[in-house]
Order: C-alpha cells, then sequence, then structure tokens
C-alpha cells in the first residue's frame, strides 16, 4: 500500500472507519454530538481531505462531517464495483443515521452535487432519512451537457479508459490539475490528492469511478426536476475561472432554483477551497450563521 503524506496520514488518525453495506467507508466526525450537523461531499477524483484547510476556520460551534465515497480517498475500493450515484446516496444515508445526525446543512463540491441531487430528489419523494435545511452546490457539472470535460476525463470514459488509468503518472495528473485551478495551490496539495487517489489501488478504479458522468445524463430527469421546486436556502458558489464546471452551469442553475442565490469567486477555478480556503470559509460561515 502506498506511504501517504504526513499531513494525510494525520487527517486519517483523527478520523474513522465504518462499514456500511459491507464496505469500509472512512469519515471525519468534529465538534460534538449535536444531531444538527454540516455534511461535506467531496468530487472526482478526490476526497474529502480536500475540505482539510477549510475546517479549522469555521470556529467550534458546528457539528461537522465529511466521508470519503467508496472508490475515493482512505474508504474502499472494491475491483468489480458499480461505484452508482445512486450507492453514494444510500452510504450518505446509512452514515448519517449511525452517527445519530437528523438534519444537515449540505456543503457539496464537483460529484458531490450530483450526490446531493440524489438526495433531493429523494426528499422530494419524502424518502429520505433526515432533514435537508439549506444546500450550497460549488463547481460541480449537474447540467452535464454543458460541461467542458478534460482531456483526462475523456479518455478515462472511452474504451481505453482504463490502460490510461494505468499508464497515468503523478507529473500528467499535476499538469492537469493546474489547468483546471484558477490560482495555484502548493505542491504539497497536489501530492496529497495524488497519494490519496492511488491510495488502495484507486488509480486502477478511475474508469469504474467517473461513470458517475454517464449516470449524469442518464438521470438527469430525476436530477434537475426536484431543484425548480425546492423550498429550502440555495447558495450557488463558484470559481468563476473553471474551465470544466462552466460559469454558464452555475447561471442556468440559479435560474431555475426558486430560493438560489448566486456568488462568484471571479479569481479562482474549479476547487476554490484548496486555492483560496479563506475567502472560501468566509462564505461559508456567512452561509451557515
Amino acid at each position: 500500500m502506498s506511504k501517504l503524506p504526513v499531513s494525510v496520514a494525520a487527517w486519517q488518525a483523527r478520523g474513522k472507519t465504518c462499514k456500511i453495506s459491507g464496505l469500509d467507508v472512512f469519515f471525519r466526525d468534529i465538534g460534538g454530538t449535536s444531531s444538527d450537523a454540516v455534511l461535506f461531499l467531496h468530487g472526482f477524483p478526490s476526497s474529502s481531505y480536500d475540505w482539510h484547510t477549510v475546517f479549522p476556520l469555521l470556529g467550534d460551534d458546528k457539528r461537522i462531517i465529511c466521508l470519503d465515497f467508496i472508490g475515493f480517498g482512505l474508504s474502499e475500493k472494491p475491483k468489480n464495483h458499480s461505484y452508482s450515484l445512486f450507492e453514494q446516496a444510500d452510504i450518505v444515508e446509512q452514515l448519517l443515521k449511525q452517527q445519530g445526525i437528523k438534519r444537515v446543512k449540505i456543503i457539496a463540491h464537483d460529484m458531490g452535487t450530483t450526490v446531493t441531487c440524489e438526495l433531493l430528489a429523494r426528499r422530494e419523494k419524502k424518502l429520505l432519512g433526515f432533514g435537508i435545511q439549506s444546500v450550497l452546490l460549488m463547481n460541480g457539472s449537474v447540467h452535464i451537457e454543458l460541461a467542458h470535460l478534460t482531456p483526462s476525463q475523456q479518455l478515462l470514459r472511452s474504451p481505453l479508459g482504463s490502460i490510461f488509468a494505468k499508464l497515468s503518472s503523478k507529473l500528467i495528473f499535476k499538469a492537469q490539475l493546474k489547468k483546471i485551478l484558477g490560482k495555484p495551490v502548493l505542491n504539497d496539495e497536489l501530492e496529497a490528492m495524488w497519494a490519496l487517489m492511488s491510495y488502495r489501488q484507486g488509480k486502477a478504479r478511475l474508469a469504474q469511478t467517473i461513470s458517475y458522468i454517464e449516470e449524469r445524463y442518464r438521470f438527469s430527469h430525476r436530477w434537475i426536476p426536484p431543484l425548480t421546486r425546492l423550498d429550502i436556502p440555495v447558495l450557488i458558489l463558484w470559481g468563476k475561472k473553471d474551465p470544466v464546471a462552466v460559469a454558464a452551469i452555475a447561471e442556468k442553475l440559479a435560474q431555475e432554483i426558486p430560493t438560489a442565490k448566486l456568488q462568484w469567486l471571479p479569481q479562482l477555478g474549479h476547487y476554490p477551497q484548496l486555492e483560496d480556503p479563506v475567502a472560501v470559509a468566509d462564505v461559508f460561515n456567512l452561509f451557515l450563521a
């Protein structure tokens, strides 16, 4: 098993692993035992570690919970697995139930925005096991038809996907990632992201875990209509320089969600929480207040 950077090993040591549907799920549960929590959902191909610089800036008055989806970060990455967004939503539900959480405010990035859409669809049908008080969506291609996929994403989705995944290197990964940032991030962050992606054979699973993009096309009829009927506060917080989840997606979401407000982060790209954690935490604190 590949060695984790010191900062990631420390993050792992402060977290826990639980069994959900027979699979190891890594999570962090910070700040008390309240049945209300702030739930953070990460994106592809990274992990909940994406939030590590933001959490210390959110004060001590909130219960915060985050997890690594199956196939990502420190969670299990089984070889023959569907990696469906429906299963990821099931895991969120079961984790919150295990931890005694009854109501959440959701902050979601990238792939996590579509897991949120599935949770909201269940909420509308009164099939959700917890309450959602508000939602903040960041740089996720909810409207996949408007997204500009990277060359790596396109290759991973092609018949050559598994070969490309095996051949991908840290150098290629860092180069691709730098292209989707609006503002440079520390090399340590890129190293951590690569290490977490590679951990537990994760690199070999990339062609499988990216299948969530296909589900975005297939199930838009399930996920988009509930957004147009939402009755809770929604903030669309967007790094405007994102070349993948482009600004047009944020604008469309702000138009169709009746309760939505749109806030730009004009100089930031696809990973605002890593590019400028202080600016992002300031917005989170206002939104959660």
